[in-house]
């Protein structure tokens, strides 16, 4: 089978020049979007106006914006229009303020879904991707945004991912990487190791599966060496949203604390037949003042002893299995049943050693934090009571709440949280916790026993992949010399076309040549690794690849450091983890193995809502918008009327098919109706609804814009004079630059088109008007209403800004309007007059007008003096700017 095209279309095909702008004749009334939406895309794409060289230039400020790069599935839906709408905006907005804006865009495309394609459909991976991004691609040129096409990458072509390869080498030699035995999250329906962060509520983030526990052998990334700048990172990133940080604070999970080691009590026979796991336990534990209180050592499933237990104790073998089956997730831990099985051991109390505890395995213990055992103090911790209580287990008591007897208190079937005094507890009697922590750990350090530690709920990277489709991972595997890296002059390793997807498992495993290689060292025969990366490697340094794409090396530092950090990042939430957590880390690798000087990927991040639709079914199966319509109020299907069941509105999905195609609203209102319509509707970290009726009242703003500006090229000409009569519309002309720039500045596209609409009724109005100046404000409100909407609506920007001058440069050339300060001072005021609180009517005047005064035009107002007759004034109240409240009797 060929290899996948690793070229890219820089223009939109098929898109023929429409001719010079439409004329101006009373004919043409409407803005005929069909036509000349592609021929401002190909003017665009001709001018090369979205170009920018790989190093920034010296004469203007750099803004590097980008939105997260999509899967390619196949199709994009609206929910994709908003946020690459939003990044649209930006990019559009910053050009015109005179920055140099790289805008490019990519394709996240290796990944399980293609792998399972060619197993459903009989096609190559490469080929299913390939097409996909064709028809992607053709639908995102069709709307019109301002991407430099030059610099497109897809992560499943060996230009970028061999590029990938050279950095894991890099990463290696620096002892960023590592390859271990590790117990493993495994998905049975997809067939792969999936990373804690991939595991959502104990099953696959993709296949929904649920999690088993596996011990395989993985390539690591050394993600916990940065744990602590990753944390202290966080304190600098101040234009991300408050919530990321917070999760990833939490994902990193910093614990000040004590490891202890608790030593094996049984027999000695007994314990040497278990080797160096019946030495001692360890654990980590932030309470080593309630040692005193010990009870049992819980270990997990997978902890090494119990592991070692089941190698000759079925009973313990089946317990740990079905621990394994549980699921891997905190939450999944907490909510489940809490249950154990004895080991028989005994442990000693470093701090009493007299006291002696049982070890059992417990299936609220996790493997993933600190050493994968606890000591547990039921009489402090809820969790461990309700353990020893459904075990019959002791529960000394320890802590004394305040106000309590310590001859009469007894622990019930609630653990003490709250404010406590150590007794019970030796050397630590009388005691406060925190007091208590301090001198617990000077003793276990005396004993040798234990010593402060910090903990890290971080855990390293696994990145071993068992799929095909996927960035091979450079390594050979030698008898002799070991794993042994891919020499660089042997890069990239591609993947081999020729694959067999008619058995289960990893093709690479399968193939009869691609595997078997010499060894690079010694020469003998030797065999690739047949994992492949985690797809979350290839977007955690797109972004650095996109300021030099087709460079022989990972990076050009000029361009990159040039370039990087990206100063507006779009993405949705549900990356605050998994995404942008990788991609600060890759990032440091990267600055460690001198590729990039910065540190963190990212200096501004926004976190866009879901575009949501209401769902619809037939029965058992989902069915798409377009299948139903509304008949006399009901919902029924097209084809046959049957009613349909209609679900609330939620984030469109595939699964459900709640999902509207962005080609079909393009080809029967225009790009710049489905752009408006997704920018306008709410604040855009919100979630949107998707409606007819929507789409439809942005389409005709649109042509009613269109006919406006029209109607002002025709009837005003060039005008320039300016009078009395226009400045009011000046006046409005110039608050909306100045409100529109705020709310760009401020990533708030509803409020600028809010303004916009209201500018547009303030021409609108003024078109109904004769006098002085007139005509030249109307013209001047016109260009700045093209200008304003062209981030937004670039296409109809374009057409209108052609409409009022044929031959001057194109919207996108232009510079951002300035508003003039003497006309944003306001004129004039009006105020509310109300009568005991009750409004009466409202009076204009200038914003400085004495006091005595305003009250005077208030009294004289028609409405009000009515109100006033034949009562008394017993108070005025003046608000300036606001009200005036007059308090009567009689």
């Amino acid at each position: 089978m060929s290899k996948p095209s690793t070229s890219f279309p820089h223009v939109p095909e098929g898109l023929k020049q429409s001719g010079a702008p439409q004329s101006q004749g009373a004919e043409q009334e409407s803005f005929d979007f069909q036509a000349r939406e592609p021929y401002w895309q190909k003017r665009w794409a001709e001018s090369g106006v979205f170009d920018v060289p790989d190093v920034p230039p010296a004469d203007k400020p750099k803004y590097y914006v980008l939105e997260m790069f999509p899967y390619p599935s196949g199709q994009l839906h609206v929910g994709h229009v908003r946020n690459y709408a939003l990044g649209d905006v930006v990019a559009r907005y910053k050009r015109a303020r005179g920055f140099s804006v790289l805008h490019p865009m990519g394709w996240d495309a290796f990944g399980l879904p293609a792998e399972n394609a060619a197993r459903e459909r009989g096609v190559h991976p490469g080929v299913w991707t390939m097409q996909n991004i064709a028809a992607m691609r053709t639908t995102l040129q069709r709307l019109g945004f301002s991407l430099d096409w030059k610099r497109e990458i897809a992560t499943c072509l060996p230009e970028y991912y061999g590029q990938q390869q050279k950095l894991f080498l890099d990463m290696l030699r620096a002892g960023l990487v590592e390859r271990r035995d590790a117990s493993v999250n495994w998905d049975p329906v997809d067939n792969t190791v999936l990373a804690n962060e991939q595991v959502v509520d104990g099953r696959g983030w993709r296949s929904g599966a649920p999690i088993e526990k596996r011990l395989l052998s993985q390539w690591f990334l050394k993600i916990t060496d940065f744990a602590e700048p990753l944390l202290e990172g966080l304190k600098h990133l101040e234009r991300w949203p408050e919530r990321v940080r917070t999760m990833q604070e939490r994902w990193i999970g910093k614990s000040e604390g004590t490891k202890i080691r608790f030593p094996l009590q049984s027999p000695p026979a007994e314990l040497a037949a278990l080797g160096p796991e019946g030495q001692h336990i360890e654990i980590f534990t932030t309470r080593p003042d309630t040692l005193f209180g010990l009870s049992f050592i819980g270990i997990a499933a997978d902890h090494p002893l119990a592991r070692k237990l089941a190698e000759t104790n079925p009973e313990i073998a089946a317990f740990a299995e079905e621990c394994r089956r549980m699921g891997t997730s905190e939450e999944a831990v907490a909510t489940a049943e809490k249950r154990g099985f004895d080991t028989g051991l005994r442990v000693a109390n470093p701090l009493n050693p007299q006291q002696t505890a049982p070890v059992w395995i417990a299936n609220f213990v996790l493997t993933e934090y600190g050493t994968g055992a606890v000591f547990a103090c039921p009489c402090g911790d809820q969790r461990d009571l309700d353990f020893a209580r459904k075990y019959d287990l002791p529960v000394p008591s320890v802590l004394l709440p305040k106000g309590e007897d310590a001859a009469t208190f007894q622990v019930g079937d609630k653990a003490v949280t709250g404010p406590a005094t150590l007794y019970n507890s030796g050397f630590l009697d009388g005691m406060k916790p925190q007091e208590a922590r301090k001198a617990a750990i000077a003793r276990l350090q005396e004993l040798g026993a234990g010593e402060a530690v910090t903990n890290w709920r971080l855990r390293d990277w696994g990145i071993s992949r068992q799929r095909y489709w996927g960035c091979p991972i450079p390594i050979i595997y030698c008898e002799t010399c070991g794993a042994v890296p891919v020499p660089e002059d042997q890069l990239p390793v591609e993947l081999p076309q020729d694959v067999s997807f008619d058995r289960p498992g990893n093709p690479l495993d399968h193939h009869p040549t691609w595997k078997h290689v010499t060894c690079p060292q010694c020469g003998q025969p030797a065999r690739r690794e047949t994992d492949t990366f985690d797809t979350f490697v290839d977007s955690s340094w797109y972004f650095a690849r996109f300021t030099s794409p087709h460079a022989p090396t990972p990076t050009v530092p000029a361009a990159a450091n040039g370039w990087l950090p990206v100063d507006q990042y779009i993405g949705g939430i549900e990356h605050a983890i998994l995404h942008l957590l990788y991609a600060r880390f890759f990032t440091r690798a990267m600055h460690e193995t001198g590729h990039v000087d910065v540190d963190e990927p990212f200096s501004g991040l926004f976190t866009q809502g879901m575009v949501t639709h209401e769902s619809y079914r037939d029965g058992e199966q989902w069915l798409y918008p377009e299948e139903v319509e509304k008949r006399d109020g009901t919902v029924v299907r097209k084809d046959s009327g049957a009613p349909v069941r209609v679900g609330r509105s939620e984030k469109m999905s595939k699964s459900k098919r709640n999902t509207v195609s962005p080609v079909e609203i393009i080809e029967r209102y225009g790009a710049d109706t489905a752009r408006w319509f997704v920018l306008s509707d709410s604040p855009p970290e919100r979630d949107m609804e998707w409606t007819a009726a929507g789409v439809a009242a942005a389409a005709r703003f649109m042509q009613r814009l269109y006919r406006l500006t029209r109607s002002v090229a025709e009837r005003d000409g060039l005008q320039n004079a300016h009078g009395p009569a226009g400045e009011e519309l000046r006046r409005a002309t110039h608050r909306t630059i100045a409100a529109v720039t705020e709310a760009l500045e401020g990533f708030s596209p509803n409020v600028a088109v809010a303004r916009l609409h209201e500018l547009a009724s303030a021409l609108g109005e003024a078109e109904k008007k004769e006098g002085d100046g007139l005509p030249a404000a109307r013209r001047e409100a016109a260009t700045v209403l093209a200008q304003l909407v062209a981030p937004m609506m670039p296409h109809l920007g374009e057409e209108l800004m052609a409409v009022l001058e044929p031959d001057g440069p194109m919207v996108v050339e232009r510079p951002w309007p300035e508003a003039q300060d003497a006309l944003l001072a306001q004129t004039s005021v009006t105020l509310g007059v109300q009568v005991l609180g009750k409004l009466r009517g409202t009076i204009s005047c200038p914003p400085d007008l004495p006091r005595d005064e305003v009250l005077a035009l208030a009294r004289a107002e028609p409405n009000v003096a009515r109100a006033l007759a034949g009562k008394t004034i017993v108070k005025e109240i003046y608000v300036p700017g606001r009200i005036i409240n007059f308090v009567v009797k009689g």
